[in-house]
């Protein structure tokens, strides 16, 4: 996963530096302006490529009691990928609607540290793999173009559906409990980012967070799930976007 991230960087950091060397024609200094009629069309279609790193807010109860023998609960970060397509709406010259209905794998893992009746300790670590299908309805404010470069912020909602949830599963062997999530989840996002416009697309990259709304952990009495209070998802994502 990392390797294609970083190839993926690569790759648009010498797309946009070779179309930048490659602008200059006529009088010397004079910048060609790529996609000059792009933004008086009212509708722009596109997909995405993006790599992501999930995480969760995990609050455990707060009575003593309730966690017994748990001594530390850590959550783990790993990385994941979205694919998505993009449909674009202007409103203004400077301010979009953007639906961009998504497929995205993420993974994050919670390690548990029990703290065992002769004194020794015990630790399990539970991944929670997810493979949502998302919905987000997103407002992208963007500057007016400099030559053929932007810069814009964007912020919106999204629906998901895990359609890997395990909500339904018969926890009976600590080696084999899972941690169940309801499969509904709403999240904010907000993000920012930069349009570069080439000679037959516009590519853009941008940094987003997004932030769980509800409390989707389900307790079902296993000494996994009795110290835990709530489960709420958080992603960082970096998106690489192509539009037409």
């Amino acid at each position: 996963m990392k390797v294609m991230f970083r190839t993926l960087l690569v790759l648009a950091m010498l797309l946009t530096m070779g179309v930048d060397g490659a602008q200059a024609q006529g009088v010397k200094g004079v910048k060609v302006e790529n996609l000059p009629n792009f933004d008086l069309r009212r509708f722009h279609f596109g997909f995405l490529l993006s790599y992501n790193t999930s995480d969760f807010f995990v609050k455990l109860k707060p009575d003593p009691a309730a966690r017994d023998s748990l001594l530390v609960l850590d959550h783990l970060r790993r990385p994941g990928f979205n694919l998505g397509i993009i449909t674009s709406l202007n409103m203004t010259d400077n301010l979009s609607l953007r639906f961009i209905p998504s497929l995205s794998f993420q993974e994050t893992v919670l390690r548990y540290r029990f703290r065992l009746s002769d004194g020794n300790e015990l630790q399990f670590e539970k991944p929670v793999e997810s493979t949502y299908l998302e919905f987000p309805l997103l407002l992208k404010f963007r500057s007016d173009r400099i030559n053929n470069f932007a810069v814009y912020m964007i912020a919106g909602g999204k629906a998901s559906i895990d359609m890997a949830s395990q909500k339904d599963v018969n926890n009976e062997i600590d080696d084999e409990i899972v941690i169940k999530l309801n499969k509904l989840d709403y999240s904010a996002e907000v993000g920012a980012g930069c349009d570069f416009f080439l000679p037959y697309f516009k590519f853009g990259m941008e940094l987003k967070a997004a932030f769980g709304i509800p409390n989707r952990f389900i307790d079902d009495n296993t000494r996994f799930s009795t110290p835990i209070e709530s489960i709420q998802t958080k992603a960082w994502i970096l998106t690489f976007t192509f539009e037409g």
